[in-house]
């Protein structure tokens, strides 16, 4: 029997590559998407896609998706408050566990094992550990497609967002910049792969910076053509 696990769920590569190796597994069962929304843009976190995309995302996965709405600039207690609620509801329906993309940073695995744990729940990290130019280089072998949706602009040009995640891409960061942007320092979307049904159609608009120091991408929703692809170029 297959062990329930809610993915916290971002859309962007790291998540896609842990539920592959979930999936590839074959002893977990994926009974939902967990994604957290910014109310006020009705967007993705940090990641700033549109909910319209992440809702054909998880259709094109097979999964079900489930969202959580936070404020713009929300406390910690009220994401804290929202995401709780959800999760104490899944614990009374047999769910255990939550399974996360995270490599490396060991501080927000220690934050988000203690807050599971006063509810009973236990985190899952599938990626934990691994070498983050190995896992890059294997997303992009394996057939996974992905765009960069945001960037740290204290890390990053512009032109980096809107682009392909490819070997491109992986070649023309700086040296202190994390292959998987584990640090923080950009954020994807991804539309095409191994477990897509089809890919998630879209094109590439408008570069924006936002107060908080991160350029961002608007991906907008293509229903009735071919991805369009920025030139891979910086």
């Amino acid at each position: 029997m297959q062990e329930k696990v809610i993915f916290s769920w971002s859309g962007g590569k790291d998540s896609t590559l842990a539920v592959y190796e979930l999936r590839k597994a074959g002893a977990y069962e994926i009974v939902t998407l967990l994604t957290t929304i910014t109310r006020d843009y009705d967007r993705i976190c940090m990641h700033g896609v549109r909910r319209s995309l992440l809702e054909q995302q998880a259709e094109a996965l097979g999964l079900p998706l489930e969202t959580v709405f936070i404020s713009k600039g929300a406390s910690n207690d009220e994401y804290e408050s929202q995401m709780q609620q959800v999760l104490t509801r899944h614990l009374a329906a047999g769910v255990r566990s939550v399974a996360f993309g995270d490599v490396f940073l060991e501080e927000l695995k220690a934050y988000r094992q203690q807050r599971l744990s006063t509810i009973g729940m236990e985190g899952m990290f599938p990626l934990w550990k691994r070498d983050t130019g190995e896992l890059a280089s294997a997303f992009i072998s394996l057939g996974f497609k992905a765009v960069i949706t945001s960037a740290d602009s204290n890390c990053l040009p512009s032109g980096c967002v809107g682009r392909a995640f490819d070997e491109q891409f992986l070649t023309s960061l700086p040296a202190a910049v994390d292959p998987c942007g584990e640090n923080g320092e950009f954020h994807s979307f991804v539309y095409d792969g191994p477990m897509f049904s089809r890919p998630v159609l879209h094109t590439v608009g408008e570069v924006v910076l936002r107060e908080n120091g991160f350029y961002y991408c608007d991906l907008m929703p293509h229903n009735n053509g071919a991805y369009v692809a920025r030139a891979s170029s910086p």
